[in-house]
């Protein structure tokens, strides 16, 4: 079965192999179509060239676009945390122990409850576009509990990540080398099966290098691939840890030194930037126009949890990091699709080139740039992943 989409009015492909037109990494066709074919993309080019298909959709001069490439969520959990929210913005500070609250409740859910939930929440970033989603567990903290939370993640995402080291649970307080021996050896045996990469989080309140190190080269002798929560709250060793690693992503790089800065510019690992969780937390922005400027690669996600960002929406985080991290609209969307792909190592998504994965996110606007110039308004009109239509749109 095939599908041409006509009357493109701005075809984002990111190919690299199409001169870039818009900055940022943006390739762009006008006037131009798309063929879907066996959940591939077949063909693009101009629309007056357009060849026959089995099945046809007017574009009506919408824009199209890569789908987002959201490389970093907390979907296997239970309850929320408005009342923490309401808290910081009438001035408590965030910090990493709220993460507790969701543990309890998350170990209290059944399977289906969870299952649920995390249905519900990839339907929901499906119905704004987002065609590849990265899960981490991380809100069970037992072993038992931790390969529930994969096994459920692997049943819904594209990408799993065993994030057993995420905080230290109650029961372990005041021997967070005693936890993280835990999820290195027993904890990251269980979850193995279910994921394709480990992930800590380095932070004060949570773990320091040295534990983060053990967790992560464990994780890397078990078959997965690194990645790391690295200076959200505080500057400190965990970016530069993430490169020595060869991790595929820093996440969150919020407080960086310019050690920091070089050492994601010369290497392989890109900096996740997690804007929704800045404007929920009242924290400073990160710096992307820094990070731009000295070469390093910038993906953004949206983080999605109950309690430092409970939005599904990477238009948001476009909108905000055009807003207040200095990145120009063509930059956002790259890093929201192509940089994604990046951030999970992934070369068949993210891009629109011939031979991609069918992933396609049809705007409600004329142009990319709607996505950071008309900020909350939905503007997904219709969204193909793997080559099939996605029902049920916002």
């Amino acid at each position: 079965m095939s599908t041409v989409i006509t009357n493109i009015g701005e075809l984002v492909t990111n190919d690299p192999a199409v001169p870039e037109q818009q900055g940022g990494g943006l390739a762009v066709v006008r006037d131009a179509a798309l063929v879907i074919e066996d959940g591939a993309v077949a063909w693009t080019g101009p629309s007056s060239r357009a060849p026959a298909a089995d099945e046809s959709f007017d574009a009506a001069g919408r824009a199209v676009l890569p789908g987002f490439v959201d490389s970093h969520a907390h979907l296997v959990f239970a309850g929320e945390r408005a009342e923490e929210f309401a808290a910081r913005m009438s001035g408590e500070k965030y910090a990493a122990g709220g993460i507790r609250t969701t543990v309890e409740r998350t170990r209290a859910a059944s399977d289906d409850e969870l299952r649920a939930n995390v249905r519900r929440l990839v339907h929901e970033m499906a119905r704004q576009g987002v065609t590849t989603v990265e899960c981490k567990s991380g809100y069970g903290l037992t072993v038992d509990q931790e390969a529930r939370a994969v096994r459920i993640a692997a049943e819904y995402a594209d990408e799993v990540t065993y994030l057993g080291a995420h905080v230290v649970p109650a029961e372990y307080a005041g021997d967070a080398a005693g936890y993280a021996h835990l999820a290195a050896t027993d904890m990251l045996a269980a979850c193995a099966p279910h994921a394709r990469w480990v992930d800590v989080f380095c932070e004060e309140g949570a773990f320091d290098a040295d534990q983060a190190r053990e967790v992560l080269t464990a994780g890397v002798k078990a078959g997965l691939a690194p990645r790391l929560h690295a200076n959200q709250l505080t500057q400190g060793p965990a970016v530069r840890l993430a490169v020595e690693l060869e991790a595929a992503s820093a996440d969150h790089c919020t407080f960086l030194s310019d050690a920091d800065v070089d050492a994601l510019a010369s290497s392989r690992t890109v900096a996740t930037l997690l804007p929704g969780v800045e404007f929920s937390t009242r924290q400073p922005y990160p710096d992307a126009r820094r990070l731009l400027d000295a070469g390093a690669t910038v993906a953004l996600a949206t983080d999605c949890n109950p309690g430092s960002c409970y939005s599904s929406s990477m238009a948001f985080c476009i909108a905000v990091a055009v807003r207040d991290m200095r990145m120009t609209p063509a930059e956002a969307v790259w890093s929201a699709t192509a940089g994604g792909a990046r951030a999970l190592r992934r070369t068949d998504v993210g891009h629109l080139a011939p031979g991609a994965r069918a992933d396609v996110h049809v705007l409600d606007a004329p142009s990319y740039i709607h996505l950071a110039y008309r900020p909350g308004v939905p503007q997904t009109h219709a969204v193909w992943k793997h080559g099939r239509r996605v029902e049920g749109l916002l």
